[in-house]
């Protein structure tokens, strides 16, 4: 695998994250499809958390390796591990989703007992916010917190729940009075129970939860009350541009199987390479993939230079570089450009891999919306930039209802350019 960390986005720590953790992934993550997911996935938790992989996703005063989570680290990792193992990526990429609210507004407590424990591969975690009729729609989620003396009590459901079933603790998102809230909820505490597995296509821990009558402590609740839409949107957004890290490594991965197979394969009396119209199909291949990975790491720069205010270079990263890996994989996967898949079963099978994983965007057609991008001027604040971005680019969400709507000023100025943005995350 050759990434490019020696673009002037990059640090040398990152340059040194990524030659060692390239030569960690080859030696300790070969292809495999495993029977025992669920078990796979805990031990390559304990594996990337042994490793001290895990503590990219939290600061340096919870155990972490920089001082505050490094956008463009996550890139290089979660891009390094796609190409080797999805199943690998996944795990990472949920012990940063599911800690990231706890990162944001826990309390010290909180932080303490569980954030060491995530980067050590101890604990695992999961983010609960998808519901039944709650997915892209999340603001009208209905999970109910009622405060009671020094409780709250839980009911609802949730679904498509990643790492459901085998974490620890649950991130949960709830409607209590003051709006909807987070809480930290234990995997053992009463109430909580795992009431369906889900299976996909790409096996991965999947579950439906159901909340009954759970009783937590109220100081498991995360940050201010009524403030929990707004952290879920700035959890997702702060993981967003990784997902683009993501989505490139698997892109790379396919590229070269292709090229491994073009190299093999002859036809006419020569290599399939050397053909003009394989070499052709082959540099858009890696002319898109390069262009993915100009566009996330600068998205993954602005991010760790400007937060917030990088919402738009991030969205754009995302897109492409998903939109990359979907059809570079398609192409692969149907034979245009590996062969067919009984004469080729290993590079079949990698690429098929690749094709499957959640990372991936589905075959076919898909809902796209149109997200407006704009240049803001200088009367926009934080909250405006967050405002519009659970109303334009949030994965998790289509619309944010009056009541949970980010205040501040909604005014904007400048052209407006229209691109895709895919729904999903």
């Amino acid at each position: 695998m050759h990434l490019d960390v020696d673009l002037p986005f990059f640090e040398d720590s990152h340059r040194t994250l990524a030659r060692d953790l390239i030569t960690w992934s080859a030696a300790q993550l070969p292809a495999d499809e495993p029977e025992d997911v669920d078990g796979r996935c805990r031990d390559l938790v304990r594996q990337l958390g042994a490793a001290g992989w895990l503590r990219a996703v939290v600061p340096a005063s919870q155990g972490g390796t920089f001082p505050t989570v490094d956008t463009r680290a996550l890139c290089v990792i979660r891009a390094i591990l796609a190409y080797h193992h999805g199943l690998a990526d996944f795990a990472f990429a949920m012990q940063g989703l599911g800690s990231g609210a706890i990162i944001l507004a826990g309390s010290p407590e909180m932080q303490a007992r569980w954030l060491p424990a995530v980067a050590e591969g101890r604990a695992i975690a999961a983010f609960a916010l998808s519901e039944p009729d709650a997915g892209s729609d999340a603001a009208a989620l209905t999970t109910s917190a009622r405060r009671t003396g020094e409780h709250f009590v839980l009911n609802g459901t949730k679904t498509w729940i990643s790492n459901g079933g085998i974490a620890d603790f649950y991130v949960v998102f709830a409607r209590e009075e003051a709006g909807i809230s987070a809480f930290c909820v234990p995997a053992r505490t009463p109430g909580l129970d795992v009431t369906a597995r889900l299976q996909v296509i790409a096996p991965h821990p999947l579950a439906t939860l159901t909340f009954h009558d759970c009783h937590i402590p109220a100081t498991y609740q995360i940050g201010t009350p009524g403030e929990g839409f707004k952290l879920a949107m700035r959890t997702l957004d702060g993981l967003r541009a990784s997902v683009a890290g993501a989505a490139v490594g698997f892109a790379m991965r396919a590229m070269d199987e292709a090229l491994r197979h073009v190299r093999q394969r002859h036809l006419f009396g020569q290599a399939l390479g050397d053909l003009q119209l394989t070499q052709g199909r082959l540099a858009l291949m890696g002319t898109a993939i390069d262009s993915a990975w100009l566009l996330t790491t600068r998205a993954a720069w602005l991010r760790a230079a400007q937060g917030a205010a990088a919402t738009r270079a991030v969205a754009m990263a995302k897109m492409h570089a998903t939109s990359t890996v979907r059809q570079l994989s398609d192409q692969s996967e149907r034979g245009a450009v590996v062969g067919r898949p009984e004469e080729h079963p290993v590079v079949e099978n990698v690429v098929e891999a690749i094709h499957r994983d959640p990372t991936v965007p589905a075959r076919g057609q898909r809902p796209r919306l149109l997200v407006p991008i704009v240049e803001r001027g200088s009367e926009a604040t934080e909250e405006s930039e967050h405002a519009e971005l659970c109303l334009a680019m949030s994965p998790g969400c289509s619309r944010v209802d009056e009541g949970d709507a980010v205040s501040g000023p909604q005014q904007v100025a400048g052209p407006e350019v229209t691109v895709e943005q895919d729904v999903r995350f």
